[in-house]
């Protein structure tokens, strides 16, 4: 018997939100999201991935975020393919819409945590 843990698979049609301890870094090209718990750090290179993932946790699926979205429906494909990494790297998570969200854990650029600008320079290099 296998004891290996898998990633839940992404499912658009349900919802998701930014993981709790993940804060998000607006730069020139997207964001910088680092997340406090496993400490990845990810570029997300794209303003309108940006927005999306800001506003997935008021929608009740991605397929919904994504139509009330600017992004036209041609490159959906697409973002469903970076949510789905951003999901397989803990920096989104489901969203049970039985349970309610617990947001007494601040998330955004007001957080506290580490400088991430040297580390942004060791991994553009």
């Amino acid at each position: 018997m296998s004891t290996e843990l898998t990633a839940p698979t992404f499912d658009p049609a349900k919802p998701y939100r930014l993981h709790p301890k993940v804060a998000l870094r607006p730069e020139p090209f997207g964001a910088l999201a680092y997340h406090y718990g496993n400490r990845k750090l990810n570029f997300m290179r794209s303003p309108l991935l940006v927005e999306l993932v800001r506003e997935l946790g008021s929608h009740t699926s991605v397929d919904d975020a994504l139509a009330a979205s600017s992004i036209d429906a041609k490159r959906w494909p697409a973002f469903r393919q970076a949510l789905a990494q951003l999901q397989a790297g803990d920096f989104l998570q489901p969203v049970d819409l039985d349970q309610p969200i617990d947001a007494s854990q601040p998330v955004g650029p007001g957080r506290p945590g580490p400088d991430l600008s040297n580390d942004a320079q060791e991994r553009a290099g």
